[in-house]
């Protein structure tokens, strides 16, 4: 299990991409693209809008507190356990595998926010990349060598931790 330090907390409080005020900023970039989101408000908001992801992270939370806006589940379903502050070996597989067979939406028992992470270094390069940024927005990250190497370096910051 990978563990994130108190120390390096901050380092994920700014957008690792492109900010936008709501979900309806970024509907006309997503026609005809390969959409992967994380987080139940997110999630629900896109398919709200028609918008099926490719994968979907959820765990059934919003800020911590019971999410209201319940999405269905598409395609498989991969269910992992992943606490707070880490990236499970569980999460990192179910996303990898996810990606390689799409649609699939990954419930998560305990924390889903890290999982952006593997998201961007697992994804196809032009793919995009969507969570919420609590009480500002929506953010969209597209899938370049520089995303997933700026995905690695976050990786460093975490320490190995024996389940």
């Amino acid at each position: 299990m990978l563990t994130l330090p108190e120390e390096h907390r901050k380092l994920f409080q700014e957008p690792f991409g492109d900010l936008y005020r709501n979900i309806n900023e970024i509907m006309p970039l997503l026609a005809g693209q390969i959409i992967y989101s994380v987080g139940d408000v997110v999630t629900h908001n896109l398919q709200r809008n028609g918008i099926t992801p490719d994968v979907a992270i959820i765990d059934g939370l919003t800020m911590r507190a019971p999410c209201c806006r319940q999405s269905p589940l598409r395609g498989s379903c991969i269910r992992v356990k992943n606490p707070a502050g880490t990236l499970t070996e569980d999460l990192i597989e179910a996303v990898n595998k996810a990606i390689a067979i799409p649609p699939v939406t990954i419930v998560v028992d305990g924390e889903e926010d890290l999982a952006v992470i593997p998201v961007v270094i697992a994804a196809p390069l032009g793919a995009i990349v969507l969570y919420g940024q609590p009480h500002k927005g929506v953010v969209l990250r597209r899938v370049t060598p520089e995303a997933k190497l700026v995905a690695r370096q976050f990786l460093e910051c975490f320490t190995h931790f024996a389940a």
